[in-house]
């Protein structure tokens, strides 16, 4: 049974994505471990690069959270990112807000620089910084919001506009917030990004993108290079992936709601520079952030007063918040970004955006939450000591 178009988000999340049942009346879809479709059966499949039903019940499920017309799935966050880059061409301008994930900037400086792709990063927080916009009219502006990993929030609706006066297309790389926090196609985006690794399988089990758009010729595009490209993801992620978006929304409000609290004990620590969470009062874009999502997320990060090696040592103290890459599964992980997640972006790049050294970032996850933050207090007690 598919969900009629006013079913609220929830009830979209659990009941999108369940056909190919056949007449066993399955209520989960099995896996369809193939990689061949005899020619001409009913539903058009072929080759699994090019198609398989786990990949289009997946596409279904995340479009109907996202609000779009199409959705495109890939092997992981950094495929759906290389489905949408190779789509451009030498020459071409990408505007980007200036702190982006490492491998996004990576991507731009270290692969498709060399095919004359040309990318001018700028700090999009800043409404007067948007002009810029205007004057060099990309061939796409790229957004986070929330940025990675310092969280910053970037007026969507607002840049969209702008850009849609030169008729650029933007993207917006949700992944920090979901399509249960945010959905950017609503705000005016033209393309909504987000590693399906993070939050919307959120069990750290597999890899995963998805591209969504209600634009048919970037719909053609993302279907062009999951195949041309080989980036599809294999059936069993697929699989995988569609059910674990099924408890995102309960997922979600246990993240939003333990981040907030730990955000806010965090704030009053000794040690702690500054401290940031899109739903704290002190966050510089608080009042948007509020305006533009229904939750905080799970992500915080925090600046301490120590150099890079003594935040490493506090994060391996840690006993509930795993030291490792990745965010947004059920678990709590804590990353160093200038030694793991950004440790290739430049270190002057990295300081004039201002990921410094004492920056931790942490996932929280669904755990007790009177349990992470007393985890928390005896690692940063044993640091200062």
């Amino acid at each position: 049974m598919q969900p009629e178009n006013g079913d609220g988000f929830g009830t979209r999340a659990v009941h999108s994505g369940r056909g190919f049942t056949g007449s066993t009346g399955a209520v989960m879809p099995p896996v369809y471990l193939t990689s061949t479709f005899e020619s001409g059966n009913l539903d058009g499949f072929d080759y699994t690069r090019s198609g398989n039903p786990n990949f289009r019940l997946l596409e279904e499920s995340v479009g109907a959270m996202e609000g779009a017309s199409f959705a495109t799935c890939f092997a992981s966050g950094v495929s759906a990112i290389t489905a949408v880059v190779s789509s451009l061409k030498s020459g071409d301008l990408v505007l980007a807000e200036e702190n982006l994930y490492g491998c996004t900037y990576r991507l731009f400086e270290r692969v498709f620089n060399k095919f004359g792709l040309q990318v001018r990063y700028v700090d999009l927080s800043r409404e007067e910084n948007w002009e810029e916009i205007r004057r060099a009219r990309p061939t796409l502006v790229w957004l986070e919001s929330p940025t990675n990993p310092l969280l910053k929030i970037i007026d969507i609706a607002g840049i969209a506009k702008v850009a849609a006066e030169v008729d650029a297309p933007t993207l917006v790389d949700n992944t920090f917030a979901s399509p249960y926090l945010q959905r950017p196609l609503e705000l005016g985006a033209t393309l909504s990004l987000s590693s399906t690794t993070k939050y919307i399988n959120g069990h750290s089990d597999c890899l995963g993108g998805i591209v969504a758009t209600n634009d048919k010729a970037w719909h053609a595009r993302m279907v062009f290079a999951q195949k041309a490209l080989g980036l599809q993801p294999g059936p069993f992620d697929a699989w995988l992936t569609t059910r674990g978006q099924r408890t995102l929304a309960l997922r979600m409000e246990r993240h939003c709601s333990n981040a907030l609290e730990l955000a806010r004990w965090l704030e009053t620590q000794p040690g702690v520079r500054l401290v940031r969470y899109p739903f704290l009062p002190s966050h510089p874009q608080f009042e948007l952030a509020q305006k533009q999502m229904r939750g905080g997320s799970g992500m915080i990060v925090a600046e301490f007063d120590f150099p890079a090696q003594k935040a490493l040592e506090f994060c391996r103290r840690l006993r509930l918040f795993t030291l490792a890459e990745s965010l947004g599964g059920v678990e709590s992980l804590v990353c160093h970004p200038p030694t793991m997640t950004h440790a290739q972006v430049p270190v002057k790049v990295r300081h004039a955006v201002g990921i410094r050294d004492g920056l931790v970032r942490f996932s929280v996850g669904i755990e007790n939450v009177e349990d992470l933050r007393a985890d928390l207090d005896q690692a940063l007690r044993a640091t200062l000591e």
